[in-house]
């Protein structure tokens, strides 16, 4: 998702310096014309706005906080955009530890890498109006932003928006192994289910599940994060929930087995005990 997301900022003629957790990942947006720091802190040195994409609220303390964090080089007056999804706790624990004189909004966004190389990202904003209001110009460059309410809110509308997303995936699976033990053809099923309710959801997928590759546009170890988050951030709230628990348990089993690197539909050949692969051999 960063490199995309990177790739558009530098096309729209913004002085990109990225950093990459993992070395080399940032190759394709540095040969469009991004720079390339050795830490976060270098990274932050002298930027105006400072975003960060990354997988889960460990990885966010690590690279804002940690040695040679972002902490250390933002600037006063500085800018910090969080578009992680990890939940309303963590950003709200980051904002308060942040150097004085920085703003900070959380944005996690909806969408996966289509929608991020084509701009068209859902971006759900929280934190100071003002600093909303002075970084939408940026904001646009990614996709549509909308305000939301102060720090935390953004990352909280992730976790309903994702909650609804574990929920249809694992319903789609059960549907199909339902209709795969009652003798029905895949074909059918398909055809029948693209024009209910969940069609959305399987016309985004059905070519995955015919050919049983699942080349990750959202990682299902990522779902199964979110997941817990979505649970965590539930029981935090002493809300009992039935269906976010059980779609956490389907993805966290098919992590388990070996799933986790591609796209998270690929659940549903879990459910049905099928295999899954990320692409046909070349």
């Amino acid at each position: 998702m960063g490199v995309p997301m990177a790739t558009r900022l530098v096309d729209a003629g913004h002085d990109v310096c990225v950093w990459n957790r993992t070395p080399g990942s940032a190759a394709a947006v540095v040969e469009r014309g991004a720079s390339e720091a050795g830490s976060p802190a270098e990274a932050a040195g002298g930027a105006e706005v400072v975003m960060t994409m990354l997988a889960g609220p460990d990885a966010l303390e690590a690279v804002v906080f940690g040695p040679d964090g972002l902490a250390e080089g933002m600037a006063r007056h500085a800018a910090l955009v969080d578009m992680s999804t990890v939940g309303p706790d963590a950003v709200r624990s980051v904002e308060h530890r942040l150097p004085a004189g920085v703003d900070m909004l959380d944005a996690p966004v909806l969408g996966s890498v289509p929608q991020a190389t084509e701009g068209t990202l859902k971006i759900f904003v929280g934190g100071p109006e003002p600093a909303f209001e002075r970084l939408r110009p940026v904001l646009d460059v990614l996709g549509t932003p909308r305000y939301l309410g102060p720090i935390g809110a953004g990352a909280a509308m992730k976790l309903v928006a994702n909650s609804t997303l574990g929920a249809l995936m694992c319903g789609l699976a059960e549907a199909l192994a339902v209709g795969d033990a009652l003798g029905l053809d895949e074909a059918v099923m398909l055809d029948i289910l693209a024009d209910s309710p969940i069609g959305t959801t399987v016309r985004s997928k059905r070519t995955m599940i015919e050919r049983g590759e699942y080349p990750p546009n959202f990682a299902l170890a990522l779902a199964a994060k979110d997941l817990r988050l979505v649970t965590g951030a539930a029981h935090d709230a002493g809300l009992r929930l039935r269906l976010a628990p059980a779609a956490r348990d389907w993805l966290e089993q098919a992590d388990a087995e070996g799933l986790g690197g591609l796209d998270y539909s690929a659940v549903i050949a879990e459910v049905r005990g099928r295999p899954a692969r990320p692409a046909a051999p070349t």
